[in-house]
């Protein structure tokens, strides 16, 4: 587990990494929870979610940018723009003009940068990493953002709940600026040369598309994501301002434990792959996990107290775990070095799933309830799941498919 920090660049990139992801995860649920409240509307609330994810339209473009200018330089640049957008919150929290449309503006500009944040942090891993320590490496990186939905989410009920939503928020702008700066030591820029006259960007994304399109792994693992990150993820990130309020009757406090809890489940599974990971089958390991996955979150629409849903959270988010990273170690080892950036960019480009499902999940609640909403998507995760194992089984079976090796 402690073998990727052998490498230099990786020691800067988990702190960096580390700072960023609590960072985001602080902002997600001061702004989530500020939505709610001022405007007592769950649709507000999806909407808010939705936001955060509008850049997956355009994350292949991050990835075809970082397979041609170098992933760290994309990085800093991304990173530099959530410092910025921090400091205007903080700002604006500070002399009391801050209001919901101004949190939606911001919203609207992060969300065009921030899904793509995971596929440079992905491929920088793989690009800096020896072939045989990238298991271990991705399940150690996993654990920035699975501990960050832990601290941060604890440390920013706490620090808003404490100080206020400004003072909270310049916490917020130091992480993201401390980020950026380790993030300055990651790798090696990339010398980029008179390559970006020679070769056509959108030729290079038709190359990148098609390579998944031939490789049925890989599509397969691109449904799978555009799938959880559909029905699965909203249960347990936008939604849950929803559940705390409205189904447990809890505060932002409460809130912060019921992220804390599917987070901790998802870092014990991440330290568990990062330790066993050359010991798994990484196709079969994402399928089985991920039915494993709906079903524990069918149970956790039913429990009935925050108490009980708490544990259920924690086992969905270590198999969420189990799932996910396996996912990202196949379409890296399959992508290889000259379509890393732009397989994981098309891999977050399924992101878009994610405000979908949360907008339509505003909707339906609304009219039919939380509990038959978030029943509906989970038998039709589950279901789906089960089909897309039988539609491409003889790519993701068979101990010896490519999907599979170690």
């Amino acid at each position: 587990m402690l073998t990727p920090f052998e490498v230099r660049s990786f020691r800067f990139q988990w702190p960096a990494d580390l700072l960023t992801s609590w960072a985001i995860e602080m902002e997600l649920l001061i702004l989530g929870w500020y939505i709610l409240v001022t405007t007592g509307s769950v649709l507000m609330l999806t909407l808010f979610g939705a936001l955060q994810y509008l850049g997956t339209l355009i994350a292949p473009m991050f990835g075809l940018a970082g397979d041609r200018l170098g992933h760290r330089n994309v990085l800093c640049g991304m990173r530099a723009v959530y410092a910025s957008l921090a400091g205007v919150i903080a700002a604006l929290a500070l002399t009391g003009i801050l209001n919901p449309v101004f949190v939606f503006c911001v919203a609207a500009v992060s969300g065009l940068v921030r899904p793509s944040d995971l596929a440079m942090r992905n491929s920088l891993v793989a690009e800096t990493m020896p072939g045989d320590r990238l298991m271990a490496a991705m399940g150690v990186a996993r654990t920035t953002s699975d501990s960050a939905r832990v601290v941060g989410a604890l440390a920013g009920a706490g620090l808003f709940a404490a100080v206020g939503m400004g003072f909270a928020y310049l916490v917020v702008a130091a992480f993201y600026a401390g980020g950026l700066l380790l993030t300055l030591g990651v790798g090696a820029p990339r010398k980029v040369g008179d390559r970006l006259a020679r070769v056509s960007f959108w030729r290079d994304l038709r190359e990148g598309l098609k390579f998944i399109a031939d490789q049925p792994q890989s599509l397969a693992a691109m449904w799978l994501a555009f799938l959880v990150n559909m029905t699965a993820f909203p249960l347990t990130s936008g939604l849950l301002p929803y559940v705390a309020r409205n189904i447990y009757h809890i505060d932002q406090t409460g809130l912060g434990t019921l992220v804390a809890s599917f987070a901790c489940g998802a870092l014990v599974g991440s330290l568990v792959v990062s330790m066993v990971g050359r010991s798994l089958r990484p196709a079969r390991t994402m399928l089985v996990a991920a039915v494993i996955w709906y079903s524990l979150l069918l149970v956790f629409v039913r429990m009935p107290d925050a108490t009980s849903g708490r544990w259920m959270l924690v086992l969905a988010g270590f198999s969420q775990s189990l799932s996910m990273v396996p996912m990202a170690v196949m379409l890296l080892h399959g992508a290889g070095a000259k379509f890393r950036g732009r397989v994981m960019g098309v891999r977050m480009l399924a992101v878009y799933g994610l405000p979908v499902g949360l907008l339509a999940a505003g909707v339906l609640i609304e009219r039919f309830g939380y509990a038959a909403t978030a029943s509906a998507y989970c038998v039709f995760g589950l279901l789906a799941t089960v089909a897309i194992g039988v539609r491409w089984r003889a790519a993701l079976w068979p101990l010896d498919a490519a999907s599979n090796a170690r």
